[in-house]
């Protein structure tokens, strides 16, 4: 009771000390849940976050992969800057295997492509122009797949950067979407019609949107796979798939999978394969898609594992710098506090109180006060870390107990390093030259 009582009058004595330590901790324990809380799940958000560049995953035929490689073509290149028309082919009844490998769920969303070179010519203004990249996708097709699974997908979900004027087209209509520099080059505007022709086979469509892509789509017409395939004469046929799929960043073992998975231990096969890393993740499609390569598309996958690392490092710095500063603010309130209480201090010694009794009592003070600060610090670092969810990401950020565990540890360290100038200077102190004014 007494050392309560001794804590209690030294916390009333210095009153406006105490709580600017508690305020230093608590600004500390705000800022370092915070910063540690977006740590911890940044990973998911930037996954998210760069989700909306479209995908991370592309699938051609083997024959196809093959040729890139060898001609060095860029994986970054769409399939419409091609000159010529396919000669390989992926089964489109097949791709509904994609939602059935291990990483499925992960599966957020892909489009097929037909990519055919046709004539095309406006019914508004009867210009023509030929050898046009003609596109047969799924803009927002319902997929049934072998498991049960029903899914939404297609370009409507993959484009989301694509400025529109007009309307998504419909996967079960006769209609299209044309690029911004072919709607130029030929005059037309979304409600417009324009024919297509291939041979002998021809067929009318309604545009009903105008986008703006930023690259050689904007060259391109867009409409349904099966249209495509009725004029190309290519049934059941596609080349090219591109998927978006959640991922997490690469590492040295996924690195090491991405040039040759048979070069891992039994063990580090296992680890990779049940880790949504991207070549894990293209493996599985492989093996749902006999006869198709599936490529991680190195510049996305690059830039999340950058990015994220890059963001890491800065509020880990952060925070370090955060708890520094603490640690000498403390530091120096404690000391200015002691030199205050000089007097109070010398008398405990002279009247018996031995040092370690005397530093127990001060550390004790600091760290009630401290714990404090600390539990009102967390509270408004998780608050501030939901906002800073909010604002950037859009979304909440999930906060593990190891944060709050981690943060405990840190400040605990942070105020026991603080003590340590006050703690000495009780150790100094000489009650007879104390009491006397020396």
């Amino acid at each position: 009771m007494f050392f309560l009582r001794m804590i209690s009058r030294s916390v009333a004595r210095q009153f406006r000390r105490r709580v600017l330590i508690c305020i230093t901790v608590a600004l500390a324990a705000a800022v370092s849940v915070a910063m540690l809380g977006i740590v911890y799940d940044v990973g998911d958000k930037l996954t998210t976050e760069l989700s909306t560049y479209g995908s991370n995953i592309t699938v051609r035929p083997k024959s196809d992969a093959v040729t890139a490689e060898l001609y060095g073509s860029s994986s970054s290149n769409t399939p419409s800057s091609s000159t010529a028309d396919p000669t390989s082919f992926i089964r489109e009844s097949d791709l509904q295997k994609i939602k059935t490998i291990f990483w499925a769920y992960n599966i957020t969303d892909f489009a097929p492509q037909l990519n055919i070179r046709m004539s095309v010519q406006s019914g508004k203004t009867a210009q023509k122009a030929g050898n046009v990249p003609v596109v047969g996708t799924w803009f927002n097709k319902t997929l049934h797949a072998s498991t049960g699974e029903t899914s939404v997908l297609g370009v409507q979900r993959m484009r989301p950067w694509w400025k529109l004027e007009g309307s998504w087209a419909k996967d079960s209509a006769d209609q299209a979407m044309a690029g911004s520099a072919l709607a130029d080059r030929l005059g037309i505007s979304a409600g417009d019609t324009v024919t297509l022709s291939k041979g002998s086979h021809t067929r009318q469509l309604t545009v009903t949107g105008v986008y703006t892509s930023g690259d050689d789509d904007d060259n391109a017409l867009y409409t349904s796979t099966a249209l495509v395939q009725d004029l190309s004469g290519l049934p059941d046929s596609v080349d090219y798939v591109e998927v978006k799929a959640l991922t997490t960043p690469e590492n040295d073992l996924a690195r090491k999978a991405a040039k040759n998975p048979d070069a891992l231990s039994q063990e580090e096969w296992e680890t990779w394969y049940c880790t949504a890393y991207p070549s894990s993740i293209a493996y599985q499609i492989e093996e749902a898609l006999p006869g198709a390569v599936a490529k991680q598309v190195r510049q996305v996958a690059a830039l999340e594992g950058n990015v994220l690392q890059k963001t890491r490092a800065v509020m880990i710095v952060m925070t370090a710098l955060t708890l520094i500063a603490a640690t000498i603010a403390v530091a120096n309130l404690m000391s200015a506090a002691m030199a205050e209480r000089a007097s109070q201090l010398a008398l405990l010694k002279a009247i018996g109180a031995k040092n370690s009794e005397v530093s127990r009592l001060i550390i004790a003070e600091t760290a009630g006060i401290a714990l404090a600060g600390a539990v009102a610090g967390a509270a408004a670092g998780a608050g501030l870390s939901q906002l800073v969810g909010h604002a950037v990401f859009h979304s909440a950020i999930t906060m593990r107990p190891m944060v709050f565990v981690l943060v405990a540890v840190l400040l605990s360290i942070t105020v026991l390093t603080a003590s340590i100038s006050a703690v000495r200077q009780i150790l100094k102190l000489q009650p007879a030259q104390v009491l006397h004014g020396r």
